[in-house]
């Protein structure tokens, strides 16, 4: 496993972001470990929803984490406003860094993430093969 500490400037998208580092992880994938940092808005898609909303910063990110492949992300985040109020859900497009936002991306090492439609859930989940690049053990 190799660890990749990233950071985002203002004016990043969050999740567009993600889905960049994940096309770049050369047909592997990973998880975000870890992220937090502040945001303009967010725009969240909650349980069982289908449409995200919008929600009005500035913003913290209290936690954000989730599998990220090449062919798709899977992220979650939880973030709270001015008054301390908490909100956090799936995360969408529009999550915009207000100052900074740090993450911690783990790259897995010999397996191949995808993400490919579910029958039994009706989603695209994740799926995990073995094989990918191993790298050599000093």
């Amino acid at each position: 496993m190799m660890l990749r500490p990233v950071r985002l400037s203002p004016g990043a998208d969050l999740r567009q972001s993600v889905e960049a580092i994940a096309a770049d992880l050369q047909g592997q994938g990973g998880f975000v470990v870890c992220g937090i940092g502040s945001l303009v808005n967010a725009c969240l898609r909650m349980a069982d929803e289908t449409e995200a909303r919008l929600v009005q910063g500035p913003l913290e990110i209290l936690s954000f984490c989730g599998s990220i492949a090449p062919n798709g992300v899977h992220l979650h985040m939880s973030v709270a406003n001015s008054a301390g109020e908490v909100m956090g859900g799936h995360v969408c497009p529009g999550c915009e860094v207000r100052t900074t936002a740090e993450l911690l991306v783990a790259e897995v090492a010999g397996y191949k993430l995808s993400r490919e439609f579910d029958a039994a859930t009706g989603f695209r989940e994740l799926l995990v093969r073995p094989g990918g690049h191993v790298p050599n053990a000093a």
